[in-house]
């Protein structure tokens, strides 16, 4: 009798191990298959970027598109790589070169500009071309008025970054959701200087901090969105001594705009989650004392606006569309 029970107990307990180890097996595999399943869907090369460009329908476009207002100094290289990608982005009405250098653009890039802009435009649309020629060499050109803008938006950017056409477009559709401000994918944050008990000084810090906190409160024009109307009101209603201060230094314009933006709005910038392919060398961002400059600029600045316009914020803009974890 204790012979056949203990059987029983372990035909039972056998059949339940068999069964829990069937649901781990089976688990297992359905884990290794979605991992393998998104692994093969994300997995790009360096310049995958390509590959996305002009994929959304165009049903789902905007009326009105964006200009890209592209900065550039001696670098025809990169100029042209960042033209020829982003003219293949469907959203795109126009392209404004910021032109600064002491000889004007040659025809030979102009030529080549323009083909490879209705090479790679989707649809057969036509993109506008201009170069806007600046006489003095100095980090405000950047924001100096455009008065024969085709579109209420511009994607300031420069010319040695380039960003995949469904982020761009992506970006651009939440700059839609709030015209008044700052949308891109750079963001920076300052923090009041604590190191000698003194509440009015502020310090300007990195991505570090930025990733670290998971706070900001600045979006860099390298790669941004903003309404047309701060060019003007760059130009003719902010401090002149910002604009002076900025030429005097060659720095801190991409600080400038973010203090115009914040004191118009009294809002925080939209930091929106993308990839970025650098194809240029680095900037005045890696030389030595970088930061203790833009803390000066920072701090310059406030004076001038005799407050800190600044908000900070955590909130950040994922295409879910697009990611593993949002």
């Amino acid at each position: 009798m204790r012979t056949s029970l203990f059987s029983r107990r372990s035909i039972r307990q056998g059949a339940v191990l068999a069964v829990g180890s069937a649901k781990i097996k089976l688990l297992l595999a359905c884990c290794i298959l979605f991992t393998l399943i998104a692994l093969s869907c994300r997995t790009t090369s360096f310049m995958g970027w390509k590959q996305y460009a002009g994929s959304l329908p165009r049903s789902s476009l905007p009326r009105k598109g964006y200009t890209l207002l592209i900065n550039t100094w001696k670098r025809n290289d990169l100029l042209k790589q960042s033209i020829s990608h982003y003219a293949s982005c469907p959203g795109l009405d126009s392209i404004h070169i910021v032109w600064s250098e002491p000889d004007p653009p040659s025809e030979s890039l102009i030529n080549f500009l323009n083909h490879v802009i209705k090479l790679n435009s989707k649809h057969g649309r036509e993109i506008e071309l201009k170069f806007d020629i600046n006489k003095e060499d100095s980090l405000n050109n950047r924001f100096k008025e455009i008065k024969d803008l085709k579109s209420d938006v511009v994607f300031s950017i420069d010319d040695d970054i380039i960003f995949p056409c469904t982020t761009v477009e992506f970006a651009f559709s939440v700059w839609q959701s709030a015209p008044d401000t700052m949308v891109g994918f750079v963001p920076r944050i300052h923090w009041i200087d604590k190191s000698n008990g003194n509440q009015d000084k502020y310090t300007y810090s990195g991505w570090w901090s930025v990733w670290w906190t998971g706070t900001y409160s600045m979006i860099l024009s390298k790669a941004a969105f903003f309404h047309k109307k701060y060019l003007s009101m760059y130009t003719y209603e902010m401090p002149s001594s910002i604009r002076e201060y900025v030429t005097k230094n060659r720095n801190c314009e991409d600080i400038a705009m973010s203090f115009l933006v914040a004191n118009a709005t009294g809002a925080p910038p939209i930091w929106v989650k993308g990839s970025i392919f650098e194809i240029g060398s680095t900037g005045i961002s890696s030389l030595g004392g970088h930061h203790e400059r833009r803390s000066q600029c920072v701090n310059w600045f406030v004076g001038e606006y005799g407050r800190m316009p600044l908000v900070s914020t955590s909130v950040k803009a994922v295409d879910s569309r697009r990611s593993w974890f949002w």
